[in-house]
């Protein structure tokens, strides 16, 4: 089993990392021999494990960080091992600190680079492992790494790019709804009491905003639940096999934003194919690789489909021209790329090209939505006036 532990070593440091041992008492007895004084030893799959601690979201930039540093590193002719102490000292993440230092003490007891890495699946995705790998066997390591470095950077750039997009709208929403709620459940009812000690008849909005209100007050615990049940059932459905096929379907025919889904799997698929073809990965192991990183149940099963049809003797640019999922552009670069034996190098310029392509239509989309939010607020806001005000300026127009 594989154990995660805790030692000092002769110089009075915390030394951690992983140890392959039948039980605790084994790896006691190694760490010894290796002059380590044990702390703790705890199952790599325990709460407590090691790489449990790297949050997600931490974990993307500092992987960046670690690639990007390594490959400076070894650029300039520094051992791994050289590179690792160094880089040890510059991780600003404690947890990912941590994973630096288990892969230290794996290197010192002979394992390869890409093996180290492997012992950290929630820090270093199999495709990244299987490029360092690939990089080892053909002595490009250096050259991989920065490649490796350029596109998680680019990569890194484009989630961003999406992310503060979509973050305007949603806060916008969430703001327009926190109002209204502020609204049925403060102010309405106040202006609705005023209303019945007038005696006064109401119109038509003013009816349907006091109905809205009076249900909010009366079952906003029921609503609440309701919603929060809702979510929590949506999530759990979207995690199964079926759920997750439906809603990416779906994502993928909304307007705009399937088009946006579409590039960006593009994007993720032309770059992660082609840094594993340019290491010399086999093609069928590639796309298969390449389809657990779309992040889309419905492209990542065209994908797979794709490797078998090439398992079989297809090319892979007459196995996409069968799919409409890929578009005319990557099949094109992908048969040119086949014909002259630069794969790599085609696919490299299909990610570029739909990278631009997701930017333009970020920009599209932010502009589009910005007058189609303050509109939506217009509506919104104008319907509360409207409803709030008409009664009392019906009420003045019959005292006048």
């Amino acid at each position: 089993m594989k154990l995660f532990y805790r030692a000092v070593n002769q110089q009075g440091k915390i030394v951690r990392g992983l140890v392959e041992a039948k039980d605790i008492n084994e790896a006691v007895g190694y760490l010894r021999k290796q002059q380590l004084t044990p702390i703790k030893i705890t199952e790599e799959g325990s709460k407590t494990s090691l790489s449990s601690l790297v949050k997600k979201k931490s974990a993307n930039s500092e992987v960046v960080f670690f690639t990007r540093q390594l490959a400076s590193m070894l650029t300039s002719g520094l051992t791994i091992m050289q590179s690792m102490s160094i880089l040890k000292n510059q991780v600003q993440n404690p947890s990912m600190a941590e994973v630096v230092n288990g892969m230290i003490a794996n290197i010192e007891e002979g394992k390869s680079l890409s093996s180290a890495l492997g012992q950290y699946p929630k820090v270093f995705t199999t495709v990244y492992v299987s490029l360092v790998r690939a990089a080892e066997a053909a002595g490009l390591l250096d050259k991989i790494l920065v490649r490796l470095a350029d596109n998680l950077e680019k990569a890194q750039k484009l989630k961003g790019l999406i992310r503060s997009a979509l973050m305007y709208p949603i806060i916008v929403v969430v703001m327009m709804v926190g109002v209204m709620t502020v609204m049925m459940i403060f102010v309405i009812p106040q202006l609705s009491g005023l209303y019945e000690n007038l005696d006064i008849e109401l119109p038509l909005p003013t009816q349907i905003v006091v109905g809205i209100s009076n249900i909010t007050i009366k079952f906003w615990p029921f609503m609440l639940a309701g919603t929060a049940g809702l979510i929590y059932y949506i999530k759990r459905w979207r995690k199964t096999e079926s759920g997750r096929k439906i809603t990416d379907t779906l994502l993928l025919k909304t307007p705009i934003f399937g088009k946006l889904i579409m590039q960006s799997v593009m994007v993720e698929f032309s770059r992660t194919f082609g840094l594993l073809v340019g290491t010399g990965s086999l093609v069928v192991e590639s796309l298969n690789q390449s389809a657990d990183v779309v992040g889309n149940v419905v492209y990542r099963q065209a994908i797979l489909e794709l490797s078998q049809k090439v398992e079989k003797g297809v090319t892979i640019g007459d196995a996409m021209l069968s799919d409409p999922l890929f578009p005319p552009i990557i099949v094109e670069m992908v048969k040119i790329g086949e014909q002259t034996g630069k794969l790599d190098d085609s696919l490299m310029r299909v990610s570029e090209y739909f990278e631009r392509e997701v930017e333009q239509t970020i920009k599209g989309l932010t502009t589009a939505m910005e007058p189609a939010i303050m509109v939506l607020l217009a509506v919104g806001v104008g319907f509360l006036i409207i409803s709030i005000i008409t009664p009392i300026y019906n009420l003045i127009n019959q005292i006048a």
